[in-house]
């Protein structure tokens, strides 16, 4: 059995965020944008418990919903689909109340590794922010509260984060290992199609990796 499909070089930043927030991401471009939802869920470190969508040249695509029609079903709808080349941009956005928007960048276009197991993470840096913390404006807020320690605040936002909250947590590791559990080592470097050793998408169910407390 052949495979048409390439494998693309991402990058995700959630926009807004100074330092950065951000992802680099390989992925076959034959995922569902279904699929690629799940997976930038995982990825960033959200849980997926509000409504979103992908814009790209204008369109936009999400959910089957008849509430909203114009959006076409992200189910029918390949990744490379939508991004075809280097350079090429996709918006993702996930709670339409916080407004999180996330810049998804095709940076290079991969041929796929013999016997690679995708998605995985190449790099990334920082922790995603806590659901429904207000968007960029209430996480800088947040973070400004848990690292004044005299802030009427200071108490309560601790409580409401677990505990504790590291901004600058992030390990690579751990969300490939979520992935495809704690034998995966990502390809040692992404080589020329092989008709015998075609590159696999991982089928787990995903869900959102545990926040460091």
């Amino acid at each position: 059995m052949k495979s048409s499909a390439s494998i693309y070089e991402l990058k995700i930043t959630l926009r807004d965020t100074r330092p950065p927030i951000w992802r680099r991401l390989r992925v076959r471009s034959d995922v569902t944008l279904f699929k690629f939802h799940s997976i930038l869920q995982f990825v960033m470190g959200w849980m997926d418990g509000h409504m979103h969508q992908f814009v790209a040249n204008g369109k936009a695509y999400g959910r089957a919903d008849p509430e909203f029609p114009e959006s076409e079903n992200e189910q029918k709808i390949l990744l490379g689909e939508v991004l075809r080349k280097a350079k090429d941009v996709l918006v993702y956005e996930y709670d339409f109340g916080d407004g999180w928007e996330h810049t998804v960048v095709l940076e290079q276009v991969l041929e796929v590794a013999p016997g690679g197991t995708y998605p995985y993470v190449v790099k990334g840096k920082r922790a995603c922010p806590p659901e429904d913390c207000g968007g960029t404006r209430g996480y800088g807020h947040l973070l400004e509260v848990l690292a004044d320690t005299t802030h009427s605040e200071h108490a309560d936002m601790v409580d409401w984060v677990g505990g504790a909250f590291d901004p600058e947590a992030f390990d690579v590791g751990e969300i490939n290992r979520g992935f495809h559990g704690g034998w995966y080592l990502p390809p040692a470097a992404d080589a020329p199609r092989s008709k015998t050793a075609l590159p696999l998408q991982t089928t787990l169910k995903l869900a959102a990796p545990r926040r460091r407390r």
